[in-house]
C-alpha cells in the first residue's frame, strides 16, 4: 500500500528561500516607509471573537457571510481567523487605552490574514497584507498623509509609473441613506438585468452593486447614480481638501464615481490604487475613513482612517517588471573551501570570525574535494572562496580566490577577517 504524500492546504502555499527574499524586501521597504512618517508596529492576535468582525466588517458583506474561517473552542467560544486587521486594531486601540495617548494614534502592521476565497493569480486563502492605520484625526490632511504613504511606498518599489491612485467619497451617515435609497430604486427598476448576487445585494449591500465584475451588469454600473451627486456639506467640503492638496503636493488622481469599498465600515474618502495591468485583480491595496468604527465598538466618537495591501499581489506584480531588480547579486559573500583534519578546524573557526562580524559566509565542511568545494562556491554565487589546504593550516595562512577573475593571494589567517571586510566594501 503506497503512503499517502501530504500537500499545503488548497489556497495556501510555501514561501522558500527565494520567495522569502522578495517578503522581507517588501516588508522592510514598507517599514521604513511608514517609520519615518510615525507610525509605530503592532500586531494583533491571528484569532479574534467571530462578533468582532460581524459587528465591524458587517453582516451582509461576503467577508462575514463567505468567506470567515470560524470555530468554536473548547470552551463553546465562537472565534475566526483575522480576515482582515482594521477591526482588530480598532479593538486594541479601545482594551488597550490608547484612546488616552497622544492623538492621533499611528499605527502599521504586516500580518498574515485568512479568507475562504477561489484562489487565483496573487489571491490566496492565507495571505500577507501590509497596511496602517491612523486614529484620532478628522483633518482632511490627515487623509492626503495617509494617501501620500501608500504612494511613497509604492514608490520606493519602483512602481509610481505603473499605478493609479483612484479616488472618490461615499458620504457619511448623514448623507449616504439618501443616495443608498435612489441606488436602490434604481437597480429595482432595472432588476432584470442585474446577476443574480447583485439581485441579492439590492437589499442586504446597496453600495456592493457598484463594485460587480459581472459583464452583464457593467454597463448598468455606467448609468447607475453617482454617490458624489448626493454629497451633504461637511462631505463635499473635506472631499475638496483632500484634492487640493492632494494636488499641493503633486500627488496625480483619478476620481472614480464608481469605487466602493467591500467592508460597512468605511466612511468618506475612499480609494485604491491600481496597476496598469489589465483584469479585474489590478488593485494593489485599498483604504479610507472609517470615523464610526471606534463608537460602533463601543468608544466615544472617534474619526479613523487606514488602508491594507496585499503582499503576494504586490509581490506577484513586481515579479511581471523584471527591470525592478530587488535580489542580492550573490547568494553568499564568502565560501571557505578546506582539505585536511587541521585546516578543517581553521575553516569552522574563520567562519565564526565572519559571522559575528556579519558577513555571510558559508563552508565546505565535508570530505569533498577542493574543485567539488570551488563548483559549490560558483552555484552560490560567491564573490570570494577562501582556500586552506594542509600547508596553509600549518603556516596559519589562506588563500584569496577572487571567483570572477580567479586571481589569488595568500593573507595571514589572523589578519583575514579585517581584508575581508575591506573588499567587500
Amino acid at each position: 500500500m503506497t503512503k499517502k504524500t501530504f500537500q499545503a492546504p488548497r489556497g495556501t502555499r510555501d514561501l522558500l528561500p527565494d520567495d522569502q527574499v522578495y517578503f522581507d524586501y517588501l516588508n522592510s521597504t514598507f517599514k521604513n516607509v511608514v517609520k519615518a512618517a510615525g507610525f509605530r508596529q503592532i500586531t494583533t492576535p491571528a484569532f479574534e471573537d467571530t462578533n468582532l468582525f460581524v459587528r465591524g466588517v458587517g453582516k451582509e458583506t461576503d467577508v462575514v457571510d463567505k468567506e470567515m474561517y470560524s470555530f468554536v473552542d473548547k470552551s463553546n467560544n465562537s472565534l475566526t481567523l483575522r480576515p482582515e486587521g482594521t477591526a482588530p486594531i480598532v479593538r486594541s486601540y479601545l482594551e488597550n487605552g490608547m484612546q488616552a495617548w497622544p492623538q492621533p494614534v499611528k499605527l502599521y502592521y504586516t500580518m498574515s490574514m485568512y479568507r475562504y476565497d477561489r484562489p487565483q493569480a496573487g489571491r490566496y486563502r492565507e495571505f500577507w497584507q501590509y497596511g496602517l492605520e491612523m486614529i484620532g484625526d478628522k483633518d482632511p490632511f490627515a487623509d492626503v498623509m495617509v494617501i501620500s504613504t501608500a504612494y511613497r511606498f509604492y514608490q520606493k518599489l519602483g512602481l509610481a509609473d505603473h499605478i493609479t491612485l483612484q479616488l472618490n467619497s461615499i458620504g457619511c451617515q448623514k448623507c449616504r441613506p439618501k443616495y443608498i435609497k435612489e441606488l436602490t430604486s434604481f437597480y429595482k427598476e432595472n432588476e432584470k438585468k442585474i446577476c443574480n448576487n447583485c439581485k441579492s445585494r439590492v437589499e442586504s449591500n446597496p453600495l456592493r452593486l457598484l463594485d460587480c465584475k459581472e459583464a452583464k451588469c457593467q454597463a448598468l454600473i455606467e448609468e447607475a447614480p453617482q454617490v458624489i451627486n448626493f454629497l451633504c456639506t461637511e462631505c463635499h467640503d473635506h472631499f475638496k481638501k483632500v484634492l487640493e492638496l492632494l494636488d499641493e503636493i503633486n500627488v496625480t488622481y483619478e476620481i472614480n464615481p464608481r469605487l466602493v469599498r467591500g467592508l460597512d465600515y468605511y466612511t468618506r474618502t475612499v480609494f485604491e490604487f491600481w496597476t496598469d495591468r489589465d483584469g479585474s485583480q489590478n488593485a494593489l491595496c485599498g483604504g479610507g475613513r472609517y470615523d464610526n468604527l471606534v463608537e460602533n465598538f463601543g468608544g466615544k466618537s472617534t474619526p479613523a482612517l487606514g488602508f491594507a495591501g496585499g503582499t503576494d499581489r504586490t509581490i506577484e506584480f513586481i515579479k511581471s517588471h523584471p527591470e525592478i531588480e530587488i535580489l542580492e547579486s550573490r547568494k553568499v559573500d564568502i565560501f571557505v573551501v578546506q582539505l585536511g583534519n587541521e585546516a578543517r578546524k581553521n575553516c569552522l573557526k574563520l567562519l565564526s570570525s565572519f559571522w559575528d562580524e556579519e558577513v555571510a559566509a558559508e563552508g565546505g565542511l565535508d570530505k569533498e574535494g577542493i574543485s567539488g568545494q570551488l563548483s559549490h562556491a560558483n552555484r552560490l554565487q560567491a564573490k570570494y572562496a577562501l582556500i586552506i589546504g594542509q600547508k596553509e593550516a600549518y603556516d596559519q595562512t589562506v588563500i584569496i580566490k577572487e571567483m570572477a577573475s580567479g586571481n589569488q593571494e595568500t593573507y595571514p589567517l589572523d589578519k583575514i577577517v579585517k581584508e575581508i571586510k575591506k573588499r567587500l566594501k
